[in-house]
């Protein structure tokens, strides 16, 4: 259908969104792209991408533009919360027929992506009622300006609001942590992935450059603390490492809770989820913006290669559901091992940590 006049809408200007946007343009389409948000500045936080998010970029034809963003990590240093070394993941030999890891503001990212997609973002555009006809779909948004698409992609993240007025679920689930996130400038001199875990949360720290650190912390648990830098501080006040340098240096600090999306399936007429809409986890492989990227990548081939929008989407989800439920299956695996005590856990890591970490990523290492 590659050139067709397809009348394609895509809701959410996230990653998932702009990806896709620029993805339908690649292969010649014109979606019109929405946002029901305002303009706004991002949280400044980081962002890190596997080896796999940097071959979806490449697909993409974003991955000269992103390269000047952030900082090439090589390694993963695990340590337990002492600092003793616990394992270490050699990044370049794990991905080397794959593509780099970068670690980079979430800001420039969404820029390289948001130019990639064309610029044009309509915010302020809320769908109000999806109505699905025998061939298409009418859409009704907030201002009562009415609508009719061939082709409606809810890419509108977690408690995604098209997933539910397509009635294709309800509410996400929570996955059961509190994360922590912020950027620290003039910290301690990181220069790798470096992860201390503890019994039941870990404090994680990754370069961004310009001499910024993107720290990321979890515990396990549902409710969002009133004062994220105090309790911050009071978690991990007695690591070891660099963790005492980096909290001296927190300024403000983003807390939210995690949820999973897990749905029986992914499109109903011509209604389709992508990203976290449809398939959302707990960031622990830090896989949300690489799996967004990758559904962008294979819908647009889908859609290019079948003669029909309802065969291209029964093609996607056929070859995207397996590595998203391995996503989502090793994500769980990991994190059950929060629930291990340091004392059985740590001498397992320090034995074969490397292999432990590098077999969640084995089935990512194929092609898409």
């Amino acid at each position: 259908m590659r050139g067709s006049p397809l009348r394609i809408l895509v809701v959410g200007a996230g990653i998932a969104g702009l990806a896709v946007a620029r993805a339908l343009r690649l292969a010649g389409f014109r979606p019109d792209l929405t946002d029901k948000a305002p303009p706004h500045d991002l949280t400044d936080v980081g962002l890190y991408l596997p080896g796999n998010a940097a071959r979806a970029l490449r697909r993409l034809d974003l991955d000269g533009p992103v390269r000047p963003y952030g900082k090439v990590i090589h390694r993963q240093r695990f340590l337990d919360s002492t600092g003793a070394p616990l394992c270490e993941v050699d990044l370049d030999a794990l991905w080397a027929e794959v593509g780099e890891c970068r670690a980079l503001a979430r800001s420039d990212l969404h820029r390289v992506l948001l130019s990639g997609a064309g610029g044009a973002v309509r915010h302020g555009a809320e769908v109000r009622t999806i109505e699905l006809l025998p061939s298409t779909v009418g859409v009704t948004f907030v201002d009562g300006t009415q609508t009719e698409y061939d082709l409606v992609i809810g890419a509108d993240g977690p408690r995604s609001s098209i997933r539910t007025l397509a009635a294709l679920g309800g509410p996400p689930r929570p996955a059961g942590q509190v994360v922590y996130r912020s950027v620290v400038r003039d910290g301690p001199a990181v220069d790798e992935w470096t992860a201390l875990l503890g019994q039941r949360c870990g404090f994680l720290m990754v370069p961004i450059g310009a001499g910024r650190l993107h720290c990321y912390a979890d515990e396990a648990g549902t409710d969002l603390p009133a004062d994220p830098l105090a309790r911050l501080r009071e978690l991990f006040g007695e690591y070891g490492g660099p963790v005492p340098e980096v909290l001296d240096a927190l300024d403000g600090v983003y807390a939210t809770t995690t949820d999973e999306v897990e749905l029986g399936r992914w499109y109903r007429g011509r209604v389709l989820l992508i990203g976290d809409a449809a398939h959302a986890t707990a960031p622990t492989l830090s896989q949300g913006a690489a799996m967004a990227l990758e559904d962008a990548v294979v819908l647009a081939e889908s859609l290019h290669a079948a003669g029909s929008v309802d065969a291209a989407l029964t093609a996607y989800e056929s070859r995207r559901r397996p590595r998203t439920r391995w996503v989502q299956d090793r994500t769980r695996d990991r994190n059950r091992t929060r629930d291990v005590p340091p004392a059985l856990r740590d001498p397992l890591l320090r034995g074969r940590g490397d292999r432990i970490f590098g077999e969640h990523y084995r089935l990512l290492l194929g092609p898409l």
